[in-house]
């Protein structure tokens, strides 16, 4: 594997301009300063509550996320490119959820094979020819993005369904604040405060047009034992709106209706943190006991919009992400500004061939797979765990994907030993709606505290920083 990019020293090992006033307080501050500053953050974390679960273990479900306090940092110059090719990515996506679930052309015109789409557990049928409020479906995007020298970023994945992390982003920037205003007062950062308020604009301005002037918007939310809950309830609390559960809501005349002390209200838009399988238990899962049964019925009715909409899953399979460029040129008739990684689709077998024979080089990835599960680092397994992937890829190749290896790019990282470089990811938000595209400047960065590891989710040991976007 390559060399790693290090975004403060730069390929020469001089500092890189966004980093020179970081690098300077570095090397003024003493480490029992920045220590204690560490464990005074951890405190914080404690006391506020922020967890995330993870699912599978017998004990210590609730889990503190870990937070580094030496922040992530972007030249102005850098991310108005991100932002671009950001706006441009969520665009094609949306144009192909739409098109998947409407006239098909990218179908008819042979670019994706139809067995990928129709044969894929997330594909909804229940959507085709549905027509959702302004013809948005992904309102809320997360893509990740790696970087791998100083001007080349891809795309690593596309998460279309239910993003999740920016509380994440928006906690960590205020306990930075709080812990080291000199080391603000020393940049130009550009906020991320104001999300819960875009956020807000961005579900009002998709209502259906049978809402008001000023719509009803609520959080639907699995209930407290989600790994997600505490966003849910942050994000509910920062944008003034309801958290509710599916018990809360009741469809009646197709419209959905929240129950309240009032009587009922009319409920425009549900920024819905459920699962499609879960989300109507007359349409989907009649097991399901969080959804709101009769959903679906108002929601084809265009009297409710569901942000995200049914579907979008499709958006987020590993192979259908293989695409995207030439979904780009499709829908947009430009080159994509974001590349993607190669990729290796196990489902065609000269690239099964490839992938069998180079397996020990390669990253191999369900399709499905997230979370940092399911997943084999090819360089760093040993032979059992290629003998034992070798025969997944033989068995089921449609299910995986693989990719080379990326030496992900490394950013200094206060841990145990002092300041050292660990490898990084980044998942801007991206929110879609009626009027226009908005993306706050930053988004959440990811890294990978264990010294070598690729793997930055939270789940397989990774942490969070604070990503800052220079003004100038």
């Amino acid at each position: 594997m390559a060399v790693a990019f290090d975004e403060m020293t730069g390929a020469n090992g001089a500092i890189r301009p966004p980093y020179g006033e970081l690098s300077r307080w570095l090397s003024e501050v003493p480490p029992e300063v920045l220590d204690h500053r560490r464990r005074e953050a951890e405190l914080i974390f404690q006391r506020i509550g922020i967890t995330f679960s993870v699912y599978g273990e017998a004990e210590g479900q609730e889990r503190l996320i870990p937070f580094d306090i030496v922040p992530r940092i972007l030249a102005a110059a850098e991310w108005e490119f991100l932002s671009r090719g950001l706006e441009q990515r969520v665009m094609a996506i949306n144009a192909f959820v739409c098109d998947i679930y409407g006239k098909r052309e990218i179908l008819k015109a042979g670019l994706i094979p139809e067995d990928l789409i129709f044969q894929n557990p997330v594909f909804r049928p229940e959507m085709n020819g549905a027509q959702v409020p302004h013809d948005i479906y992904v309102h809320v995007a997360g893509i990740d993005l790696v970087r791998v020298d100083a001007s080349t970023f891809y795309v690593l994945e596309d998460n279309a369904r239910t993003p999740s992390g920016v509380s994440y982003m928006l906690e960590n920037r205020e306990i930075m604040l709080r812990l080291f205003p000199e080391l603000f007062s020393r940049h130009r950062i550009a906020p991320v405060e104001n999300y819960p308020d875009e956020l807000l604009a961005t579900l009002k301005s998709v209502a259906p047009t049978t809402a008001t002037s000023d719509p009803a918007v609520v959080l639907l939310t699995p209930g407290i034992y989600n790994a997600a809950f505490y966003e849910h309830s942050f994000l509910a609390d920062k944008l003034g709106i309801e958290l509710v559960e599916g018990r809360d809501l009741f469809v009646k005349d197709e419209t959905v209706f929240m129950r309240t002390t009032q009587g009922p209200q009319r409920v425009d838009v549900i920024y819905r943190r459920i699962d499609d399988d879960f989300l109507d238990p007359l349409t989907f899962r009649p097991d399901s006991a969080l959804g709101v049964p009769g959903i679906m019925s108002a929601y084809q009715a265009g009297n409710v919009t569901l942000a995200n909409a049914v579907g979008t899953g499709i958006a987020d399979d590993k192979a259908v992400y293989s695409y995207m460029p030439a979904i780009v040129k499709f829908y947009l008739g430009e080159e994509p500004l974001l590349k993607n990684v190669p990729t290796w689709r196990c489902r065609e077998q000269d690239h099964l061939a490839y992938v069998l024979e180079h397996l020990d080089e390669l990253v191999v990835k369900e399709v499905h797979g997230s979370g940092g599960y399911g997943m084999l680092i090819g360089p760093k397994a040993d032979q059992a765990q290629l003998a034992a992937f070798r025969a997944k890829l033989k068995s089921t190749p449609k299910s995986f994907i693989a990719q080379p290896t990326l030496a992900l790019s490394t950013v200094p990282t206060c841990v145990d030993e002092g300041i050292a470089p660990r490898h990084v990811d980044l998942r801007p938000f991206v929110l879609v709606g009626r009027d226009r595209v908005r993306i706050v400047p930053g988004g959440l960065t990811r890294v990978a505290l264990k010294k070598d590891s690729l793997v930055v989710n939270s789940s397989q040991g990774g942490g969070t920083k604070d990503t800052w976007v220079l003004d100038t």
